[in-house]
């Protein structure tokens, strides 16, 4: 269970930190809830405590796994799918799943493909979705602002 206070990442929402844990009535159900602020999007998320590996609510990347993220970043993309929907699905369902590493491929090779051939409105929008969120948990665990974040992430993408 997480605590007041505490780094979290919300997999398609982004990082933020939890500024209380509070008993409230949804839909006629009285439940404990996470109550996060996600400082990038200037936004508060309400999230069940019953279960964070339901909701995928996991605590912010460490400095090692960060360094696992850069790594992700710089190397090569494997071959994309040719198919668009496949390919949108495949990069969706690692948005999802909350995994860092996960959401630094999809970020890479969306990246890449954009410079090579240019994005569809649909992987335009997803590649924007994922980079706020890696974004938002580059922001959260060195301490910058968005800029110098996405500063950052453009520099190593352009290595």
């Amino acid at each position: 269970m997480f605590q007041v206070g505490d780094k979290v990442v919300y997999p398609m929402h982004g990082a933020g930190i939890i500024e209380a844990i509070e008993d409230r009535e949804v839909l006629g159900e009285r439940k404990r809830y996470y109550v996060l602020r996600l400082p990038v999007a200037d936004m508060q998320v309400l999230v069940p405590c019953d279960g964070p590996q339901s909701t995928g609510l996991r605590a912010v990347m460490s400095e090692q796994v960060f360094q696992q993220v850069l790594e992700v970043l710089r190397s090569r993309p494997t071959q994309a799918e040719k198919n668009w929907n496949h390919r949108y699905r495949m990069n969706m369902e690692k948005i999802r799943s909350g995994d860092v590493l996960a959401l630094a491929e999809v970020v890479r090779t969306l990246s890449q493909r954009e410079r090579e051939k240019g994005l569809s409105t649909g992987e335009r929008k997803m590649l924007d979705s994922a980079r706020q969120i890696l974004l938002s948990e580059i922001v959260l665990i060195r301490g910058l602002e968005l800029e110098q974040a996405s500063s950052l992430l453009d520099r190593v993408l352009a290595q």
